[in-house]
C-alpha cells in the first residue's frame, strides 16, 4: 500500500466492494456541480462543506463508504462521520467504483 493511501486511511477496494454489496451506502462528497457531471449510479450526494447541517440526512445503521475525486475530501468527511458514531470509510476516488 503507498504512501498516499496510508495518509488518507483508504482501506483495500476489495473490502470496500464487499462492504457495498452487503449494503453500504456509498456517500459522495464532492461539489453539486462535480457530482452533476459524473457519479457513481445510486450514490448519494452531499458536499463535506454540507456534511455537519445534512448528516439528518445519513442513518448510523448504515455504513457508509466517503468518495470524492482523490480520496482526500473523503478522509475529511470520514474523520467528521466516525466523530458522529458513523461506520465510516475513505473509498477514495470515486471513478474506481464505477
Amino acid at each position: 500500500m503507498g504512501l498516499l493511501h496510508r495518509l488518507l486511511g483508504l482501506p483495500d477496494k476489495g473490502k470496500i466492494r464487499e462492504k457495498l454489496n452487503n449494503g453500504a451506502i456509498l456517500l459522495d462528497v464532492r461539489t453539486k456541480e462535480e457530482y452533476h457531471y459524473g457519479h457513481v449510479k445510486g450514490s448519494i450526494n452531499i458536499p463535506v462543506s454540507e456534511l455537519p447541517s445534512k448528516i439528518n440526512k445519513l442513518n448510523k445503521e448504515n455504513t457508509i463508504i466517503a468518495v470524492c475525486a482523490s480520496g482526500a475530501r473523503s478522509a475529511q468527511a470520514v474523520r467528521y462521520l466516525k466523530s458522529k458514531g458513523f461506520d465510516s470509510y475513505n473509498g477514495g476516488g470515486w471513478r474506481s467504483f464505477i
